[in-house]
């Protein structure tokens, strides 16, 4: 299994599918989200707990894989082309890389900068570092970039840890309000005992509060399921219509 699909798979959503249409705002799916409850935190409810459930491994009642309704060019990751998915209309993709630290990721973020998809499936941290300062590196990131200086609202939070043959994994996840914006983080960090690094990879997702709901919905469950459940049988990366496990080019559009 792909290092991208894994980490994902490892961390973030198991998804109830059952057979029914979801083009009706009445469906049995829409009352379970508008209805839905968090088995984490009582502070969000509808479809913010559905994310936040989500983004800590537990079930969400969709029927349907969430998809991009509307689709404009594509992101390749050059360093690691498996990083790689088409663009919702009026987004641009950003790839992050730094070599020294082994970071590879991608900023997806709306034309009017409102709203930030962010996904780094791989970094280094120093040997000392914890879960609380991989954390603060990320939001920080995002309250320089909205030039937000109070203190944040935090609305959930959650971390685990676990230890097995030597290898210790620490799972944090937050959920903040900020100004006009809401967002949630999850990151996840290794130590391997004797070696001076901790491996982490993150996740992000920002926008206005008002429509945060319509961008879980629209934008971010679309974006994570693009990188998580879709298999190689039905991955077509560079879109020519031949599935990536049939095709010798699978980020050459023009071959096969």
């Amino acid at each position: 299994m792909k290092p991208t699909k894994r980490i994902f798979l490892n961390l973030f959503i198991l998804i109830i599918l059952v057979a029914c249409s979801k083009k009706d705002n009445n469906t049995p799916e829409a009352d379970a989200i508008a209805n839905y409850t968090s088995q984490l935190c009582n502070n969000v409810s509808g479809v913010k707990a559905v994310y936040w459930d989500g983004a800590n491994g537990l079930p969400m009642p969709l029927t349907e894989i969430p998809l991009l309704e509307n689709t404009q060019g594509q992101f390749i990751h050059s360093q690691y082309p498996y990083l790689g998915f088409p663009l919702p209309q009026g987004y641009t993709g950003f790839e992050v890389y730094d070599e020294l630290t082994a970071t590879i990721g991608v900023n997806v973020i709306r034309n009017d900068n409102q709203v930030v998809w962010r996904y780094v499936p791989t970094s280094t941290f120093p040997g000392n570092a914890t879960i609380t300062d991989v954390m603060a590196f990320e939001i920080n990131q995002v309250l320089a970039f909205y030039q937000f200086t109070g203190s944040p609202q935090v609305l959930c939070t959650e971390t685990r840890t676990s230890t097995e043959n030597g290898l210790t994994t620490t799972f944090s996840a937050r959920f903040i309000n900020f100004g006009n914006y809401t967002a949630l983080f999850w990151a996840n960090i290794q130590n391997v005992e004797g070696l001076n690094s901790v491996f982490a990879s993150t996740a992000v997702s920002v926008g206005q509060a008002a429509e945060y709901d319509d961008l879980i919905m629209s934008i971010f469950l679309p974006l994570n399921f693009q990188l998580l459940v879709i298999d190689n049988d039905v991955l077509d990366s560079d879109l020519d219509g031949t599935p990536d496990s049939q095709d010798n080019f699978p980020f050459d559009p023009t071959r096969q």
